[in-house]
């Protein structure tokens, strides 16, 4: 009986051994496993900073990318602004001298007429002298209009709203529809450009 006892005690003992070995194997396990998922955290949170790191440097280089390319363009806007600009005034100024020039020369063929009308005034003659005066003007006007291009509007036959402008109508019955039967004021044009229409009495 007491070597029964005594076996059973040591066998009680062996087993409480082996359970003892197993949970002290398997904290060893379990302490095992804890430091490597700490280790994956870790080598994890490591693979993430590199990338939060390497996708910050490819942002930046985007962003500084980026801002040469408007400062690129806000270069080149300003080039741009000032040239046209520049254009602007120079053919501003290049109108500006046009108009002059052509003012300047219709003023020079102009000047001859405006000395014979002062030599009509000036001299001391009879009526035929400054009629004939008055004619030695209406000529000059009419070689200073040859040498600028302008010329007297044809009047005659159908009335031409382009070229005459109507300020009386009559019924003449000798006359065709639409006609101008009478010219108040000589029109003037220079090419297709109408200086002074044609003031006209049109018959009906």
């Amino acid at each position: 009986m007491e070597e029964t006892n005594k076996n059973v005690q040591e066998d009680l003992k062996e087993t409480t051994e082996e359970i003892n070995e197993e949970v002290v194997n398997e904290d060893v396990v379990e302490e095992i496993l804890e430091n490597e998922e700490v280790a994956q955290e870790e080598s994890t949170n490591g693979e993430s900073e590199e990338d939060e790191l390497a996708m910050l440097r490819k942002n930046k280089d985007e962003v500084k990318r980026l801002n040469n390319e408007v400062e690129a363009l806000k270069d080149r806007l300003l080039r741009v602004t000032a040239e046209y600009e520049n254009y602007r005034k120079r053919t501003a100024k290049e109108k500006e001298g046009i108009y002059t020039d052509s003012c300047a020369d219709v003023i020079k063929e102009i000047l001859p007429v405006v000395d014979n009308l002062e030599r009509a005034l000036a001299a001391d003659g009879s009526v035929e002298d400054l009629k004939k005066g008055i004619e030695m003007t209406i000529k000059g006007l009419q070689s200073s209009f040859d040498k600028l291009g302008v010329e007297e509007i044809d009047a005659s036959g159908e009335f031409d709203p382009n070229l005459h402008q109507a300020v009386m109508h009559i019924e003449d019955e000798s006359l065709e529809t639409n006609v101008v039967a009478e010219v108040f004021m000589k029109g003037y044009k220079r090419g297709d450009k109408v200086i002074r229409h044609t003031v006209v009495k049109v018959a009906n």
